[in-house]
C-alpha cells in the first residue's frame, strides 16, 4: 500500500515481533555482540598501550590490522553468507572473534604479547566482523515478514546503539577497575554468548549452486550495479563517511583541544550524537513515508551542521545539540536505507549486495583519517572542518540528482 503522507506504524507490530522467538534471539545476539565490540574499542587500545615498550606506532599497527580485514574480506563474507546458512556463519564468526579476543586477553594478562602474534589475532578479529556483518543484514528478511521489516530494523538499531553506548561506558570502568586484559576477556565472553544465541536460530542452509564463488561475486555486482539508486547512495556514503571519519577521528578532537577546552568538551559532543542515534532509530521504526529513499538521503544533510559549527569555533552546547540532531537523522537514514534494500533486492543475493554496500561506503574512510592531519596543518583545523562540511553537502546534493533516488516509492508490502 502506497502511503501519501507520513504516519506512525501501528504498535501491534512491536508485540508481534517480540512474540517471535527467532527475532528475539537475533536481537539478543546482535545486542550482546555489539556490547563486546564496544568493550573492544577501549580495551584493545589500553591493552596495547599498557604493554612494556608500547607506543603510538604499535597501537596504530594493531588497530590497522583489525580494521583492514573488515574492508578487504567483507565481499568474501557476502558470498559465503549467500552460499550457506547465514545464522551458522554468524555463529562461526562469533566463535572466531571469541578466540581472537580470548587470545589477546591471555597475552595481555600474562605479559607475553609479541607484536606479530597480536597483529595476527587482530586480523582474525577484523575478519570475524567482515564475515558477521553481511550474514547479519541478510538474515533479517528471512526471519521477519516484509510488512514488519522497518519496525524490526529500527528495533535492532535501537538495541545495538544502546548496547554500544553501554559497552563504551562499561569498558572504561572495567579497564580502570581490573585492567585491560580482563576487559578483553569479557569481550571474548560476549562473543561466546552471541554465538550460542545465534546457533539456536537454526536457519536452514541455502541450496548450494553449481557456480563458483567468483561467479557469485560477479552476480552480486550485477545486482548491485544494475540499481542506480543503490550505487548512487553508496557512492555518496563513501564521501560522507570519509568526511565524518576525518571529523570524529582527527579534526574534531583537534578543534576541541584548541578552542573548546579539551577532551571533556569533545566527550559531551560525541555523547550527544550517540544519544541521538538511539532516538533516531526509535523514530525511524515508527514512521512511514511515501518515498523512503528520498527522505533517507535528505537526512544526510544535518551531518554537515555540527562540523560547520566546529569550524566556526561555536560553543559546546549548540554544537552538541547539532550533533544530537545529526545522530537522529543518521539513524533515520540507516533504518530507511536498509529496509529499502531488504524490499528491493532478491533475498538470495542480499548478503552479497550488502557486502558491496559496506565495501563502497567504507572505501575512503581510511583516506579521510590519513589526510585529515596534514590538511589541518596546511590550511588550519577550521578550514579543514569547513571542507568536510562542504563535501557532505555536495555529495548529498549530487545523490539527489538521481531520478530513482527522488522518485522510488515505498514497496507495496502491506
Amino acid at each position: 500500500m502506497t502511503v501519501s503522507s507520513s504516519k506512525a506504524i501501528p504498535d501491534g507490530n512491536v508485540f508481534l515481533l517480540w512474540r517471535d522467538t527467532r527475532f528475539v534471539l537475533l536481537f539478543c545476539a546482535r545486542v550482546v555482540s555489539v556490547l563486546g565490540n564496544g568493550f573492544a574499542r577501549v580495551a584493545l587500545a589500553f591493552a596495547v598501550l599498557a604493554l612494556p615498550g608500547a607506543g603510538p606506532g604499535r597501537l596504530s599497527l594493531v588497530v590497522a590490522c583489525q580494521a583492514l580485514p573488515q574492508l578487504l574480506f567483507v565481499l568474501v563474507g557476502g558470498v559465503i553468507a549467500d552460499r550457506m546458512s547465514r545464522s551458522a556463519l554468524m555463529a562461526l564468526a562469533d566463535v572466531l572473534g571469541a578466540g581472537a579476543y580470548g587470545g589477546l586477553a591471555a597475552m595481555v594478562l600474562t605479559g607475553a604479547a609479541p607484536l606479530p602474534a597480536m597483529c595476527v589475532l587482530a586480523v582474525l578479529a577484523g575478519t570475524a566482523t567482515a564475515l558477521f556483518a553481511p550474514a547479519s543484514e541478510g538474515l533479517v528478511p528471512v526471519l521477519v515478514p516484509k510488512e514488519r521489516l522497518q519496525r524490526a530494523n529500527g528495533l535492532l538499531r535501537m538495541g545495538t546503539n544502546t548496547s554500544l553506548l553501554l559497552g563504551l561506558a562499561l569498558s572504561g570502568v572495567t579497564v580502570a577497575a581490573v585492567g585491560a586484559g580482563w576487559a578483553l576477556a569479557l569481550n571474548a565472553a560476549s562473543f561466546v554468548v552471541s554465538a550460542a544465541l545465534t546457533a539456536r536460530l537454526r536457519v536452514p542452509a541455502r541450496p548450494r549452486g553449481r557456480t563458483s564463488g567468483w561467479a557469485e561475486l560477479k552476480e552480486g555486482w550485477r545486482e548491485f550495479s544494475s540499481r542506480q539508486w543503490l550505487w548512487v547512495v553508496v557512492a555518496q556514503s563513501a564521501v560522507v563517511v570519509a568526511a565524518l571519519n576525518a571529523n570524529v577521528g582527527v579534526l574534531g578532537p583537534l578543534m576541541a583541544s584548541q578552542h573548546l577546552g579539551g577532551a571533556r568538551s569533545w566527550s559531551v559532543i560525541v555523547a550527544a550524537q550517540a544519544v541521538g542515534t538511539v532516538a533516531g532509530a526509535g523514530l525511524a521504526s515508527r514512521i512511514r513515508v511515501p518515498r523512503p529513499l528520498l527522505v533517507a538521503v535528505l537526512c544526510t544533510f544535518p551531518a554537515a551542521v555540527p562540523i560547520a559549527l566546529l569550524a566556526a569555533s561555536a560553543p559546546v552546547w549548540p554544537t552538541a545539540a547539532a550533533m544530537f540532531a545529526s545522530g537522529v537523522a543518521s539513524d533515520v537514514f540507516g533504518v530507511l536505507w536498509i529496509t529499502t534494500i531488504h524490499h528491493e533486492v532478491p533475498e538470495q543475493a542480499l548478503s552479497r549486495v550488502t557486502s558491496y554496500d559496506w565495501f563502497g561506503s567504507l572505501a575512503f574512510a581510511p583516506l579521510g583519517l590519513l589526510v585529515a592531519g596534514p590538511t589541518a596543518t596546511a590550511v588550519g583545523t577550521g578550514r579543514a572542518l569547513a571542507g568536510c562540511a562542504v563535501l557532505i553537502v555536495l555529495a548529498t546534493a549530487a545523490a539527489l540528482l538521481s531520478p530513482q533516488v527522488r522518485t522510488m516509492r515505498r514497496a507495496e508490502v502491506d
